[in-house]
């Protein structure tokens, strides 16, 4: 046991440091499943959007379902069976995918726990699949020799079911405030401003504060998770000093048990030192110095499973990994889950795709660090959170480093053809071609013919590609 012990301010927090295992781990896998994935429609936020009026969720659901007053989100829950849900083969697919570390959605806003919890019978032991969830996935993980987190979006549930407060609905039954309160009023229409506000009226009150602390420690305690993920809403200054315990907690458990954490955040929640940078749907421009990681889904228009979503490539999906790694950072990707508890084929195709070209090129993305720069190429870079969409494709010119021990890797992000210029490895670069030992493309065995000049290292390419996607130079430095 440690003698040392954090204490609940932001000057004994800066004592933290990133886990070893998390800055070399490079890949997760993010789970968005719950009662949401039953009307599997619209995306994860179907909890709040089937109440509000102005919104294509309320039609749709008074159309297929019944009235909000009549069919409300509880009785979603008879219909969330997880009949098919094995959490060893979800383990082993994640696995096969190349990830190091599993994160599901432990309490989504909806204010539904997939696991069990003695804070509240409204949850996944109790009802619907009437399983341990999180708990099963643990185990199930762990056997696979990955690290286990868990997920927690429980502060946005003080107002996630006020639209039903607005008119005739179930929110308002106080049979069901178990499930829906405390439902405060949010703004009717969000900006951008509303959004991002870190004083929002009414402010969550002591016994919502002391209940969100409370499930946070359960879900330490219960299940020992070495990444805890918070979403946006904890930016709110209420929350602040309740931050300040968890993170002291967190920390000192970890120390007590021998295990190192990582507690991720968005924005400017934590301030720098203190934890890990998230960034949701988006990335970085330039190197982080401290590890940080991106969260996005293997789709575009939701985090939980939807009939109609429109998935990324695996081609993209690479290329993001390359390019994040290559800035210190590590991607959480995710996964929604049928209500059945079954990965839908598409997802599942993405993950093996992934997978199998880490099998490949994985040397140079696990445990590896940052070169003196990320990369280079034609592709504009787009930074902040929420902005993949403005992403463009990147082609062969895009090109992205890493390095570990007395190897360079150089990641070419489309196949270059018969030969390949290196533009930052040219003379004038800190590369110095008398410490070259060899280069090797990753997947082809024969070592490939060479030239540094003031244009870059140009270098012939094998005959054919050993995979698909990207392709890596693995540039051997004289020891």
């Amino acid at each position: 046991m440690s003698t040392f012990r954090f204490e609940p301010t932001w000057e004994s927090l800066k004592n933290y440091t990133v886990p070893k295992w998390f800055a070399e781990a490079k890949l997760g896998i993010f789970i968005h499943w719950g009662i949401y994935s039953v009307p599997a429609y619209d995306n994860e936020w179907y909890s709040r959007n089937m109440y509000l009026s102005n919104h294509h969720a309320f039609k749709h659901h008074q159309e297929k379902w019944g009235h909000q007053s009549k069919f409300g989100y509880k009785d979603f829950i008879p219909l969330f069976k997880a009949e098919h849900f094995d959490p060893d083969e979800w383990a082993a697919l994640f696995n096969q995918a190349g990830a190091r570390y599993v994160v599901p959605v432990a309490e989504h806003h909806d204010g539904f726990p997939m696991y069990d919890s003695a804070l509240t019978e409204w949850n996944a032991a109790r009802m619907g699949p009437k399983r341990d969830v999180i708990g099963e996935l643990a185990k199930a993980i762990r056997k696979q020799d990955m690290l286990f987190g868990v997920s927690s979006h429980r502060a946005e549930h003080w107002w996630f079911f006020d639209g039903g407060t607005r008119f005739e609905s179930d929110v308002t039954d106080p049979r069901y405030a178990g499930l829906y309160g405390p439902a405060m009023p949010a703004p009717l229409d969000f900006t951008t401003e509303e959004w991002a506000s870190r004083d929002w009226q009414p402010r969550p009150d002591v016994r919502f504060l002391d209940d969100w602390l409370a499930r946070c420690c359960e879900l330490v305690e219960k299940y020992e998770p070495q990444l805890f993920y918070f979403d946006w809403w904890i930016e709110q200054i209420v929350f602040q000093p309740y931050l300040q315990k968890f993170a002291s907690w967190y920390y000192n458990h970890a120390l007590d048990c021998g295990y190192e954490v990582a507690l991720t955040h968005k924005f400017s929640t934590f301030p720098e030192g203190t934890a890990v940078y998230d960034i949701e749907r988006g990335r970085l421009s330039a190197i982080r110095p401290k590890p940080w990681q991106t969260d996005t889904s293997l789709s575009y228009k939701s985090w939980c499973y939807i009939e109609d979503d429109h998935f990324k490539s695996a081609s993209t999906l690479i290329h993001n990994l390359a390019d994040i790694v290559s800035k210190n950072g590590n991607l959480l990707i995710n996964v929604g889950p049928k209500a059945d508890g079954t990965i839908p084929p598409k997802a599942e195709s993405l993950l093996t795709s992934m997978g199998n070209w880490l099998k490949i090129n994985g040397e140079a993305i696990y445990d590896t660090h940052p070169w003196h720069t990320f990369g280079e190429g034609n592709t504009p870079h787009v930074e902040g959170h929420m902005r993949e969409h403005e992403d463009k494709p990147y082609d062969a010119s895009d090109i992205r480093f890493t390095a570990k021990d007395n190897v360079l890797y150089a990641i070419c992000l489309g196949w270059p053809g018969s030969r390949i210029a290196v533009q930052s490895l040219g003379t004038d670069s800190p590369l110095n071609s008398e410490a070259i030992e060899n280069i090797h493309m990753l997947g082809s065995g024969q070592p490939l013919a060479w030239l540094q000049t003031e244009n870059g290292l140009e270098i012939e390419t094998p005959p054919h590609p050993p995979c698909e996607h990207a392709f890596t130079f693995k540039i051997t430095l004289k020891v």
